[in-house]
């Protein structure tokens, strides 16, 4: 599916720090965009016990997005850190704030 004009692609940088692996994510999450997001993420669940999504940089991720990181929590640990006030919105209205572990730095969730 094409990207509409002028919407930018999302960017992911990644890294160990300490005992978990992080995937920080920039820009809008949605079905369209979700494959680059979905192979980090899937990979990082598959080689390391705990996940860090740095969240902050996140505009918006609809159900695509939530349902991926439900499938990733079934099979590592993973820990989100400053999640975009959109997002700790659609997290609290599903329910999944709950489900997550919710941090307010990258350090604190990797320690």
């Amino acid at each position: 599916m094409p990207r509409p004009v002028g919407r930018p692609e999302v960017q992911l940088e990644q890294y160990a720090l300490g005992g978990c692996w992080v995937v920080a994510v920039r820009g809008d999450l949605d079905f369209a965009s979700l494959p680059p997001f979905r192979r980090a993420l899937e990979d990082a669940g598959a080689a390391h016990p705990v996940v860090v999504l740095d969240a902050g940089a996140i505009g918006f991720a609809d159900s695509s997005a939530l349902n991926l990181l439900l499938g990733i929590h079934q099979t590592a640990t993973l820990r989100v850190v400053s999640p975009s006030r959109r997002l700790a919105r659609v997290l609290e209205l599903t329910g999944t704030d709950r489900v997550f572990s919710v941090f307010p730095t990258v350090e604190g969730a990797c320690s």
